[in-house]
């Protein structure tokens, strides 16, 4: 497996990325993990790194994003905070990972069995953590399907607030970030949102939060 250099790292378009990511999680399901020296790549990056996307998730021990997509060192920027929230700070290191770094994607990635979006769900008030649920409030307030049970003991109602709020960061990426919202419309850069489900490895892109303006294809030796 090639380490991402600058080079590779130019003509990869927005779209192939996305297929990268895509590759990459079913060989994680299938258990078809490339091989890869991990030692060898440290020599290679050590000058430098050109990731080709940046992957916001949640802090869950179960969703470590190289793994899921079956990406070594240097290959992905990854920004982990529970609930896969939006704030400045992350906008900001997005703002790097595509503005100076040169990545070609954004992808938000929620889970299923969402530890965060449950204690939203209850509306847990503890600390620092309170700050951080507040964020995810909107989506639990834009799921209007279910009329009882709204709690973290209904599963359905947890998954969709889940849903709603990776779809939120998406928008908030848009709309608070001039940067990364004239990338995606210049075609620099693509973004979408999924969900990794905890119980089969499987990640669900969803199209419908696709923005993609296509580039030239170019054929890539990358799997």
């Amino acid at each position: 497996m090639r380490t991402v250099t600058k080079e590779l790292q130019e003509k990869i378009t927005p779209q192939q990325a996305l297929e990268i990511l895509k590759n990459g999680n079913k060989r994680f399901v299938q258990n078809l993990k490339v091989n890869r020296n991990l030692l060898e790549q440290v020599n290679e990056t050590r000058d430098g790194q050109w990731p080709i996307a940046v992957i916001l998730s949640c802090i869950d021990s179960r969703t470590s994003a190289e793994l899921i997509f079956d990406q070594g060192l240097g290959d992905i920027f990854s920004i982990r905070i529970a609930g896969n929230i939006i704030n400045d700070d992350i906008l900001g290191s997005m703002e790097f990972a595509c503005g100076v770094a040169r990545s070609k994607f954004i992808l938000v990635l929620g889970h299923k069995k969402c530890g965060a979006i449950k204690g939203a769900c209850d509306h847990v008030e503890m600390g620092h953590l309170s700050t951080l649920l507040d964020k995810i409030n909107p989506a639990i307030q834009l799921e209007t399907t279910t009329k009882e049970n709204r709690h973290s003991g209904n599963a359905e109602f947890v998954e969709n607030v889940a849903r709603i709020n990776v779809k939120r960061s998406i928008e908030e990426i848009l709309n608070r970030s001039t940067i990364l919202k004239e990338m995606a419309e210049e075609g620099k850069i693509g973004i979408c949102g999924g969900m990794y489900d905890v119980a089969t490895g499987e990640v669900e892109f969803y199209e419908e939060t696709i923005t993609l303006n296509q580039a030239k294809k170019t054929e890539l030796m990358l799997v």
